[in-house]
């Protein structure tokens, strides 16, 4: 029988386990709020304002001591939208190199393409602005050194990976900390989403300044299917690899304390997006020098399960995604060979929403120049085995090597 909630003790599962289903439900974390005066406001500005960063604009005006002063994009409906949720004192700047020269903005979300993250990035760091940068923080692997430079500075980068805020995946470290799952050989992350195939007739092109879009990219014409996934078109984004693999594999390397895969090996279509010069179809399975391999798999035909991370050892199985956590016994299956799935050992659920946990993080230490819980070594990690798998992708699915030395990746 499962003991009481009130009796449910982490330490104590961590360290003998449970003799039955320990069950807890995490809820959403808020954030006490200081005595801050006017002077102690962090004000935010934000650069490249969609769906994504509009919906952290709407979680940082929850936090206290923060202010949204000012918004930046090139697509002026969007940038018209931001201005509502930050107010009518917030700034409003077609260039986002005005907003960085407002000695009034302490810090910058960038919310941008792919392919604007570097570039910006830098230039915040160089005007003296922490930065919140959504992931994946680089869009080619070469990217990558340079990124790391900016960790070398004195400004606060967090990456969007928001799973290391999170109650529940936090939870999940320090089961594997413990060693509870025994001996790690295979872990597998999965994300299906469900994307719809246009139209694209929605966005103003003569609101839009589209060379200033394009950026550091290649010069070539206004095309809306590009303008709204981005993330699927080479010169922009990494597709599927870069866009969702990136949240899981950085918990498989915080969880499991290793940086990029050995090898890679992808095979990978477009069944259903032919438009999409990334997949819509993917099973990517990367080996670790540790001594594991790791998989991931994903449709953008389905959204059922969404995603999740499963860590199977020769001891336990830890299966976490941001509803819940649950553990697994080997044990639990001695005598019952007839029930391939058990009663969790522990099973957290959350209805909590992990990106407010990880911009509190991220305000936190702006205040106080501590690290964040997702530094940017951690988002350029993440983004590097993406990129490894991608390779595989651009090589016809043959099987590549990183070369840890060279920082180059070659076939196998």
């Amino acid at each position: 029988m499962a003991p009481p909630r009130s009796s449910w003790n982490r330490r104590r599962f961590l360290g003998t386990g449970l003799a039955g289903g320990a069950a807890l439900a995490l809820g959403p974390r808020v954030a006490a709020a200081s005595a801050l005066g006017a002077n102690d406001r962090i004000r935010v500005g934000v650069v490249g304002t969609g769906g994504r960063a509009r919906h952290l604009m709407r979680l940082l005006k929850e936090q206290p001591g923060c202010a949204l002063v000012a918004v930046s994009d090139v697509y002026e409906p969007r940038m018209l939208e931001a201005a509502e949720i930050a107010g009518p004192l917030a700034a409003k700047h077609p260039d986002y190199r005005r907003l960085l020269d407002d000695r009034e903005t302490d810090a910058v979300v960038i919310g941008s393409p792919d392919h604007w993250h570097l570039r910006m990035a830098q230039d915040a760091v160089a005007a003296g602005k922490d930065v919140y940068l959504e992931k994946p923080v680089s869009r080619t692997l070469e990217e990558g050194e340079a990124f790391l430079k900016l960790a070398q500075g004195r400004q606060v980068v967090q990456t969007g990976t928001q799973q290391r805020s999170w109650e529940h995946f936090a939870l999940g470290k320090q089961i594997v900390d413990s060693g509870k799952l025994g001996q790690v050989t295979f872990v597998h992350t999965y994300w299906h989403q469900r994307m719809g195939t246009g139209p694209f007739s929605a966005v103003d092109p003569a609101k839009l300044d589209w060379k200033a879009w394009l950026g550091p990219a290649p010069d070539q014409p206004f095309d809306p299917e590009r303008f709204f996934r981005w993330r699927h078109f080479r010169d922009f984004g990494g597709g599927v690899l870069t866009d969702l693999l990136t949240h899981w594999i950085d918990v498989v390397h915080w969880y499991l304390g290793v940086d990029t895969p050995a090898t890679a090996v992808v095979t990978a279509a477009n069944h259903r997006l032919k438009t999409l010069e990334w997949p819509d179809t993917v099973t990517a399975t990367l080996e670790y020098a540790k001594g594991f391999m790791a998989t991931h798999t994903g449709t953008y035909a389905s959204s059922i399960d969404d995603g999740g991370i499963e860590i199977r050892g020769d001891r336990a199985t830890l299966k976490v995604d941001r509803e819940r956590l649950a553990v697994y016994s080997e044990d639990s299956r001695k005598g019952q060979p007839w029930r391939h799935t058990p009663e969790p050992e522990l099973l957290v659920r959350s209805i909590a929403d992990g990106t407010a946990a990880h911009l509190s993080n991220w305000l936190d230490c702006i205040r106080s120049r501590r690290a964040p819980s997702a530094p940017v070594e951690a988002g350029v990690l993440a983004a590097r085995a993406a990129h490894v798998a991608n390779r595989s992708i651009l090589a016809g699915g043959a099987r590549v090597r990183f070369d840890a030395a060279t920082g180059k990746v070659e076939k196998a």
